[in-house]
């Protein structure tokens, strides 16, 4: 797959352009006491306030945007472990678009909420790739239309205009920090930074998850693990397209385990009050991991999502 950066690059404006007034220029924050915890300046690009919850909104919506009238009208259908379905029902009850989602069984019962709040249809699905890639199969026969949650160039086009607006505030990065699940956030990400001339991209996954940066070393794409992480936002497979972005323009994956990204969530609380999900945390969990790499640094990160229980709440 040959890549152009400035072609990839124009395809993010364009979307930031068609979603203008539709999705939330959500805020950063610059915290003194994180900062002083982490020995690094962070611009936190806070995603969790965007519409539904989450950063997938901007994917979500930017595909259904560019459906013609009649696919508009055959609905559309996806798998979801909550915060893609939930932004594609939100989308789609703007656009008047119906949306069908298989969701795992084991599913947060507050992004299964979130989803049922904007009107999807909720098919249950057992956990895993192999449950997911059943549904759609089986689905594909009804005429919808397949919107997957990361591997199209739609929806990562639309997931990178969150780090596009960070960097129209913070243009002096020297490290730009995504999650990486599916890699849609990641892909889109890393073609904002790589235009912006950030010197240090990187992806970080959890370690019950790894395939994403098993991928990134071997070249190939990898299997997706067994559903074991915290990190329920994580747990699915890199995509051809999104992987294709990722080893054009991401400098390195980077793991966590689950103890640290805990560590990290409650980190994020006490100096900000800012309750994020694990998915999300993972990015500051990797700052206190690997502080070789971010010591002194300016860091932008994009924190992904906030569809989770408060602990003691």
């Amino acid at each position: 797959m040959h890549l152009s950066l400035n072609t990839e690059y124009s395809e993010v404006v364009a979307a930031a352009k068609r979603l203008a007034g539709r999705t939330r220029r959500t805020n950063v924050i610059v915290n003194q006491h994180l900062n002083d915890a982490l020995g690094a300046t962070l611009m936190l690009k806070c995603e969790h306030t965007q519409h539904t919850g989450a950063f997938k909104f901007r994917g979500a919506c930017n595909a259904l945007l560019q459906l013609t009238p009649a696919q508009r009208q055959a609905g559309v259908y996806t798998v979801s472990s909550g915060n893609h379905g939930a932004a594609l029902a939100a989308a789609g009850q703007q656009l008047g678009i119906a949306v069908t989602v298989g969701v795992a069984t084991n599913a947060s019962p507050i992004k299964r909420a979130n989803m049922q709040r904007y009107g999807a249809e909720l098919i249950d699905i057992e956990p895993g790739m192999a449950a997911r890639e059943a549904f759609v199969a089986a689905r594909e026969p009804s005429g919808g239309i397949f919107v997957p949650p990361y591997d199209h160039p739609h929806i990562l086009q639309g997931q990178g205009t969150a780090a596009l607006e960070l960097l129209q505030e913070y243009p002096e990065l020297d490290v730009l920090l995504a999650p990486l699940g599916g890699g849609g956030l990641l892909s889109g990400t890393a073609i904002v930074g790589k235009q912006h001339q950030v010197a240090n991209v990187y992806g970080i996954e959890p370690e019950l998850a790894a395939d994403g940066y098993a991928s990134f070393k071997t070249g190939v794409l990898q299997p997706a693990m067994p559903p074991l992480s915290i990190c329920d936002g994580l747990l699915t497979r890199v995509g051809e397209h999104t992987f294709a972005r990722i080893k054009a323009w991401v400098d390195k994956i980077l793991l966590v385990n689950d103890d640290q990204v805990l560590q990290a969530q409650a980190l994020v609380w006490e100096h900000t009050q800012q309750w994020i999900e694990p998915s999300s945390a993972t990015v500051i969990a990797a700052i206190t991991r690997y502080p070789e790499l971010f010591q002194g640094k300016r860091i932008g990160v994009i924190i992904s999502g906030g569809n989770c229980q408060r602990a003691n709440n």
